[in-house]
C-alpha cells in the first residue's frame, strides 16, 4: 500500500512537467514566419495545393454529373471554396518570394 502510495505524487510530478512543457509551447509560437522555409515545409505546403486542386476539380466534375440543381449548386460552392484555398495558398508563397532578395544582388 504504501508502495502506491510513493508512486502517486510522482504520476503528479510528471502530469504538472506535461502540463509545464504545453504551456511553454504554446508560449513560444513565432511572432512571424521564418524567412526560409524548410524542405519539410515545402512538401507540406506543395500537397495542401495538391488537395485543393485535386479537390476543386473533383468537386467541378460532379457538379456537371448532377441534376439536382441545390446539390449542383452546393458542388460549385465546394470547387469555389477549394480554389479559394488554392489561391490564399499561393498568395502567401508570391508574397513571400517578393519579399525575399535574391543572392545575385548582394555584392
Amino acid at each position: 500500500m504504501q508502495q502506491q502510495n510513493m508512486n502517486m505524487p510522482n504520476m503528479n510530478n510528471m502530469q504538472s512537467q506535461q502540463n509545464n512543457m504545453n504551456m511553454q509551447n504554446q508560449q513560444m509560437r513565432m511572432q512571424e514566419p521564418p524567412g526560409v522555409v524548410s524542405t519539410k515545409d515545402a512538401l507540406y505546403l506543395t500537397d495542401m495545393m495538391s488537395w485543393n486542386l485535386l479537390s476543386a476539380k473533383k468537386a467541378h466534375f460532379f457538379a456537371g454529373q448532377c441534376q439536382d440543381p441545390e446539390i449542383k449548386a452546393a458542388a460549385e460552392k465546394v470547387c469555389q471554396m477549394h480554389q479559394q484555398h488554392y489561391q490564399q495558398i499561393l498568395g502567401h508563397l508570391g508574397q513571400h518570394a517578393n519579399q525575399q532578395q535574391p543572392l545575385n544582388n548582394m555584392q
